[in-house]
């Protein structure tokens, strides 16, 4: 007897349906194929086992299992409960005229009981898109699949509740999410909070520039100065994300299996700090199977490099094409991946390899010499991506014996997502520029218009300070972002000399 059973896989952020073919027939064997890998291969065991455990039995027949399309390779073990469900009903054990209503997908314990899966929410995404009824899948998915709206969403804890279903019409519970209610609950409770940050003014206040324009930051300063505390709070002042942005979020997460349990809807943007050991591979993404790297999994979010020079100068390298454009391509043989990466930067270093800048006062100093060799790690192509510079000083007692709270995240927030409006407006016509920092050349021309007096004052710094000419774009960029956030419709001379401080690595003899 042959029956089709429907199960998914999951392509980059996609997910495509597979058909699964099940056919029993006199004789003996069980052969799958369709390009299954070890662990699909490895799936004959698991169900025998399973369905021993739940009062079944694996027919001693020969089993022919097809998943279709063959030319796709299909991985994991999620299709286990889909592969179980087929054998029962071609061997007879049970009876589901309706099965082809659903897709199914589960990896089976030797108990009969489930264990989550990868991709639940491109999967029931693809489910609604073909007009299949439901999904039913693991419970600890549930809620991640349950996003989709007009898709019924069925988790189970074991194989045996899903026999029941179809053979005797026992109903499962359902699964259903108001989405909109759990994302915006979530919004206004961000896990690190900038009024925990004692002194550091003037970082804060370049923060939320950078967050304001989306631009690209590099914290330079001596162990201890608060780069790493002041980094981790940049996502609490980033406008809330939207209901699309948290979806194609989630999405990400969800291919590779970091949606954590029994959460539905991202609703905080990500912050993702690898070590400085990293991989090219790990950071961008790819490998055998392509699976989404730091970069992607940072999309929406932030993407934080703690001591930058120690990073892999190959690592560095295979960024700067994913910071342009804002996605990356993993390209093999027979198919090619697209992942987004549209993420903010935000790197910190110390000034030399001891740690300290070229102060008399301290313990361990270097000369400029080794300062100028450990600054050199950093390929000019990928600072000309990073728009702000910024020393960080350590804190004084005084700053730090202060019981008043600083600012909190959420009125600074309030500041960001009022400068980010006006660029929303002002870009509207532009569906590949969002902010400021996304500014082509010509854009600059057009938005960053200045007056006689902020131009001399832009010309005089930068012959004054020998800024190189990778800087003036990039001041021009920040200076725009400054004018937003203090709602001024043209840029004026106090918005260039802000902006000009933020180009510490672009003076000369900034070294010593």
């Amino acid at each position: 007897m042959l029956v089709k059973v429907y199960g998914s896989a999951v392509f980059g952020v996609e997910a495509t349906t597979i058909t699964v073919e099940v056919n029993v027939d006199t004789g003996i064997g069980y052969h799958l194929v369709g390009l299954p890998d070890i662990a699909v291969k490895e799936s004959s065991f698991r169900i025998a086992a399973a369905l021993k455990n739940v009062g079944r039995s694996l027919p001693g027949k020969k089993i022919t299992v097809n998943m279709a399309p063959a030319d796709l390779r299909k991985e994991g073990s999620a299709y286990d409960l889909t592969f179980a469900m087929g054998i029962l009903i071609a061997s007879g054990q049970i009876k589901a005229p309706n099965i082809s209503e659903y897709i199914i997908m589960g990896e089976l314990s030797l108990d009969g009981s489930l264990q989550p899966i990868r991709g639940a929410l491109p999967i029931a995404i693809k489910a609604k898109e073909e007009g299949f009824k439901g999904f039913i899948l693991p419970k600890q998915n549930v809620k991640e699949a349950a996003i989709v709206s007009d898709l019924e969403v069925f988790g189970i804890d074991n194989i045996e509740q899903l026999i029941r279903f179809f053979d005797r019409g026992e109903p499962l519970e359902r699964t259903i999410i108001d989405t909109r209610k759990e994302f915006y609950q979530e919004l206004e409770h961000p896990e690190h909070d900038f009024a925990d940050v004692k002194g550091q003014e003037s970082i804060k206040r370049c923060m939320e520039i950078a967050a304001a324009g989306g631009h690209n930051i590099i914290l330079i300063g001596p162990p201890g100065a608060g780069k790493t505390m002041l980094a981790k709070r940049l996502p609490s002042i980033l406008p809330p994300m939207t209901l699309h942005e948290a979806l194609e979020t989630t999405k990400i997460h969800s291919v590779v299996g970091r949606v954590k349990e029994n959460v539905g809807l991202m609703a905080h943007r990500p912050f993702r700090s690898p070590h400085h050991t990293i991989s090219d591979v790990a950071l961008v993404g790819g490998g055998a199977y392509p699976q989404p790297g730091e970069i992607s999994l940072s999309h929406n979010g932030v993407l934080f490099l703690d001591e930058l020079p120690e990073f892999k100068r190959s690592v560095l390298e295979v960024m700067r094409q994913p910071l342009e454009d804002r996605e990356v391509t993993i390209s093999r043989a027979k198919f090619t991946v697209t992942y987004p990466s549209s993420f903010m930067l935000v790197a910190s270093m110390n000034p030399s390899p001891s740690g300290f800048f070229n102060d008399p006062g301290s313990p361990n100093t270097s000369s400029p010499a080794e300062m100028h060799r450990y600054m050199s790690k950093i390929s000019g192509p990928l600072l000309d991506r990073i728009d702000i510079h910024i020393e960080v000083t350590p804190v004084p007692f005084e700053k730090l014996s202060e019981e008043r709270r600083g600012e909190s995240s959420v009125e600074i927030r309030k500041r960001v997502t009022a400068a980010r409006q006006k660029q929303t407006e002002r870009f509207a016509d532009n569906d590949k520029v969002h902010y400021n920092a996304q500014m082509s050349v010509r854009q600059i021309r057009k938005y960053c218009a200045l007056d006689e007096s902020s131009m001399n004052l832009l010309k005089v710094a930068m012959e004054r300070l020998n800024l190189s000419a990778r800087a003036y774009d990039r001041i021009l960029k920040v200076a725009r972002t400054i004018a937003d956030l203090e709602d001024s419709e043209n840029i004026k001379g106090p918005h260039i000399s802000e902006a000009i401080q933020y180009r510490s690595l672009d003076r000369e003899g900034w070294l010593g």
